[in-house]
């Protein structure tokens, strides 16, 4: 179905308590992973050493950990980086580990399990106190970035749409953060910068939308909130998903051949993308139409004129 100027003509109103049963169950999804999972933070925030080695053929992770593990690295954590040759190897930070000696002693550990022969990549060491500085910096920019938007719509749009924006932002956020919890994703300071990234898609997504609202609603004499709404969400709709496809395609891209170093970062902006569109179409929108959105709030106000009674 089609409305006379060509737009598609789908009711999302219509569903919109099942958008609000789906995304409530996402967010109880997201919040009790991170509470009891909690996230798969980084080198950046949690401080410890960072070993890369390349194989010359396929590498076995099992061996490795265990031959780790048997010679006092039982807090190491092992896993592929980029291919099934190249390893990359995490242990926290330890008074006793000698940082001068510590990759010499990782590859003479791992070469007398494999005859292939074994290539140190890089070595990184991030302080246990830099990582919180990190963590807390970073937790912070995330605050001062949502602070900063909740300003901008206050202004921009009246209450109602204001709510509806920031609801929907968060929405996106929590989200996209429990993802990397529900999937195990390691969170470093790249992923935080996709997070950062996925606020402002979102928040650009619902403006447009919120835009076409208060438009419709000033323009149509006739017509109930969730018409209304069902109407700007269509006009705007194309532009949506043009805006959502081409972007998500690059992200894809870069998910799958970027390599490990921007896996998370890639992860968490296809998560962030694809429900920062849903959410401007639904939650949003959903959140107006059950404050009662009306006509009335959405007209200029004027100052009344002082008739002067004198002849």
């Amino acid at each position: 179905m089609q409305f006379l100027d060509g737009t598609s003509k789908i009711d999302f109103m219509g569903k919109y308590k099942y958008a609000y049963a789906f995304s409530l169950t996402l967010i109880l999804i997201s919040i009790g992973s991170l509470v009891t999972k909690g996230l798969n933070l980084g080198l950046d925030f949690t401080g410890g050493y960072l070993i890369e080695v390349g194989y010359e053929n396929d590498a076995n992770i099992q061996p490795i950990r265990n031959v780790l593990e048997s010679n006092g690295y039982k807090d190491a954590e092992v896993q592929h980086f980029g291919s099934a040759r190249d390893v990359l190897i995490r242990i926290a930070p330890r008074k006793d580990i000698n940082k001068s000696n510590l990759s010499d002693n990782i590859i003479a550990l791992l070469k007398t399990k494999t005859d292939q022969n074994i290539t140190l990549r890089r070595v990184e060491f991030v302080g246990p106190q830099v990582g919180e500085d990190l963590r807390d910096q970073g937790g912070l920019a995330m605050l001062v970035a949502m602070l900063g938007i909740l300003i901008y719509v206050g202004f921009r749009f009246e209450f109602k749409s204001a709510f509806g924006s920031i609801v929907a932002l968060i929405h996106d956020v929590i989200i996209t953060i429990g993802a990397f919890s529900v999937t195990h994703t390691e969170f470093d300071l790249t992923a935080l910068a996709a997070v950062l990234a996925v606020i402002g898609y979102s928040l650009n997504d619902t403006v447009v939308v919120l835009d076409r609202v208060r438009e419709t609603f000033r323009a149509m004499r006739k017509g109930t909130p969730a018409e209304v709404l069902n109407i700007s969400i269509n006009q705007t709709l194309s532009r949506t998903l043009m805006t959502s496809l081409t972007t998500i395609l690059v992200v894809l891209a870069l998910f799958f051949l970027g390599g490990e170093i921007i896996h998370g970062f890639a992860f968490a902006l296809l998560i962030g993308i694809g429900f920062g569109t849903y959410s401007s179409v639904y939650v949003a929108s959903s959140i107006l139409l059950t404050m009662g959105i009306k006509k009335q709030d959405f007209l200029v106000q004027t100052k009344d004129q002082v008739v002067d009674d004198r002849p």
